[in-house]
């Protein structure tokens, strides 16, 4: 059979079109899937590097690796980081925009589905359900999913692109500057109503070259006492529970007394079995009428227990004593669990400072080696060492997380349960762990270096 040459050629030339339209398709579809990771990559990157908490910039300086390393070298200029990443976000979803629109103008053409309709319909319908289709997938596969992993593993996430980023970071240095610089004048403005807002490190600033002239320094972090008194939570003054000593329910009238007499306190909670189910609260003044019986009932003598959330402010603690005439609370966490107890002796403190009477002993919280070394007990509040170094409650509030004391601060830095002597490092505070007992940090030598400014002076 005889093959016409003008057909021959004609089905040549339709195979070939098929299979470089095939493989354009296929082109554009990899292209397209390319451009989504790294458009991915770079919004989770974002994410990832602008959440790291100050506990996770500590931790990477610890590390030699070349990885930790990149991720601070681009830490160094956020600025012009982030531009860098705006800039490549920008282009990628741009280059997403045109390949979709490529393959899905060939791909999804509604004349096919619906013939007869006019050509502006069908234009507006195949724009319609472009724009759709790439938002849809942009969004979702770019955007979110890539941000909600890198904000639970934003650590993991800054560490794996680290090293892509400080290359496109070099490579786009010139435009990034740029787009920053050309930002001067937004950002001035800015600046001057950020002038305007008061701070409360100003304020306490202002108190000392005032009031600090005419006033003695006691006097004085009564005024700071004042200043931070609104702000200062129930759990951030209260005894842990690792230091409240209870009567259990069970006991009988000469282990009631034994206790009573050991402990010294004028007030102690009655829990039945554990802490966690607080029954009442147990005046010793009320046991004098009976102190020289050997047997009594003592549980006519529990009265009602105050109890109160750790996340209440003292300040409105404070009100509820003075209502219900009461001198001390059970602080309780979210699960209802006992997290310790708070006295009104306690929030006094926050504001007069530390009060002692005949029953207190003389054992002091810390020591003080000189002017910048001192030894603390792991369950000093961190309010109290603060309030010993006459620096701002905030100082730490960047790295403490969820802790109250010293022993828990060290925790949080590290990241980790350091060994004995290790050495743990924040800003200009270095914390030394000289003491630790089944897993609680005992005593801690708190070294304070001057800060940068002043040695270069």
């Amino acid at each position: 059979m005889n093959l016409d040459p003008d057909s021959a050629l004609l089905t040549l030339q339709l195979l070939l079109t098929e299979f470089l339209s095939t493989n354009t398709y296929v082109v554009l579809s990899v292209l397209i899937l390319v451009l989504l990771v790294f458009t991915a990559l770079i919004a989770g990157s974002e994410v990832a590097f602008f959440s790291l908490s100050a506990k996770d910039i500590n931790y990477i300086k610890q590390k030699e690796d070349h990885n930790h390393k990149s991720i601070l070298n681009l830490l160094e200029n956020p600025k012009r980081f982030l531009a860098t990443l705006l800039i490549c976000n920008n282009f990628l979803s741009i280059g997403v925009i045109i390949t979709s629109n490529m393959l899905f103008g060939s791909l999804l053409q509604v004349d096919r589905w619906f013939p007869g309709l006019s050509e502006s319909v069908i234009l507006l319908m195949n724009v319609l359900i472009q724009v759709v289709l790439v938002t849809f997938f942009l969004v979702l596969f770019g955007e979110v999913l890539p941000k909600v992993y890198a904000t639970q593993n934003n650590l993991n996430m800054a560490r794996f692109t680290a090293p892509l980023l400080l290359w496109i970071d070099r490579m786009l240095k010139p435009l990034s500057s740029f787009l920053v610089s050309s930002t001067s004048f937004i950002e001035g403005r800015f600046k001057v109503r950020a002038k305007n807002e008061i701070s409360s490190e100003d304020v306490e600033h202002v108190l000392e070259l005032t009031v600090g002239n005419t006033a003695s320094k006691e006097e004085v972090n009564i005024y700071k006492g004042i200043l931070n008194f609104d702000e200062i939570t129930v759990k951030q003054i209260m005894k842990t529970r690792l230091d409240v000593s209870g009567l259990d329910i069970g006991w009988n009238f000469p282990q009631v007394k034994k206790q009573v007499s050991e402990t010294g306190f004028s007030r102690l909670p009655v829990y039945d079995e554990s802490l966690d189910e607080v029954k009442g609260i147990l005046y010793t003044k009320d046991l004098l009428a009976f102190i020289q019986e050997n047997q009594s009932d003592w549980h006519t003598l529990i009265r009602p227990a105050l109890f109160v959330h750790e996340t209440k402010l003292i300040k409105d603690l404070l009100r509820i004593f003075q209502q219900k005439h009461s001198h001390m609370a059970i602080v309780v966490d979210e699960f209802g669990g006992t997290s310790g107890i708070v006295t009104l002796e306690d929030i006094m403190e926050e504001i007069i400072g530390e009060i002692k009477d005949e029953f207190d002993e003389d054992e002091h919280a810390f020591r003080k080696i000189n002017e910048n070394q001192y030894i603390f007990e792991g369950k000093t509040l961190i309010n109290d060492l603060c309030r010993i170094l006459a620096m701002p409650l905030e100082i730490f509030e960047e790295v403490r997380g969820e802790s109250d004391s010293i022993g828990g601060l060290v925790l949080e830095i590290a990241g980790k349960f350091p060994a004995p002597n290790e050495i743990i490092r924040f800003d200009r505070f270095e914390f030394q762990v000289l003491q630790i007992d089944q897993h609680r940090i005992q005593k801690v030598k708190l070294t304070i270096h001057p800060p940068l400014d002043a040695i270069e002076e």
